[in-house]
């Protein structure tokens, strides 16, 4: 991916099929571009479709409820990468909200510690850019006004 992709991210969570496991075996490509740029943010996991849909189209007797073996299943990335590990399944919203808000919360907590040296750049630059502005607007605001006079 672009770098431009990851500006001002504050947290990032990465996402396999637990069905295909050629996404699984992406996610460790996708960290070590992710750490290239944002090498401090916080990050978790998630383990999408538990629920089992594609083996309850083969097998249309099974309960709508969690696949039990996927949430049984180890899955190193994200103990090795010091993450969070969520069981989610996108199409019932099993652990969906609890996912995104935990990311929510990392993201702010990570946003507020500002410890990320492009962060504090980005953020001088932003009051940089304001302070620009503001100044152009006085100025628009002197001129205008003396116009009138």
């Amino acid at each position: 991916m672009h770098a431009s992709y990851y500006y001002q991210a504050h947290a990032c969570i990465f996402v396999f099929d637990v069905t295909r496991k050629i996404t699984y075996k992406n996610l460790p490509k996708w960290y070590e571009e992710l750490r290239q740029y944002r090498p401090d943010i916080p990050c978790l996991c998630i383990a999408n479709k538990i629920d089992g849909n594609s083996l309850r189209r083969m097998l249309i007797f099974l309960p709508s409820l969690a696949d039990m073996t996927m949430t049984n299943k180890t899955f190193n990335f994200a103990k090795k990468n010091k993450m969070a590990l969520y069981f989610v399944s996108a199409s019932n919203g099993t652990n969906v909200v609890r996912a995104f808000r935990d990311a929510i919360r990392a993201a702010v907590a990570y946003k507020e510690s500002a410890t990320d040296i492009m962060d504090q750049i980005m953020e001088e630059l932003e009051r940089m850019q304001l302070d620009n502005c503001n100044e152009a607007a006085g100025d628009l605001e002197h001129t205008t006004s003396n116009a009138t006079d």
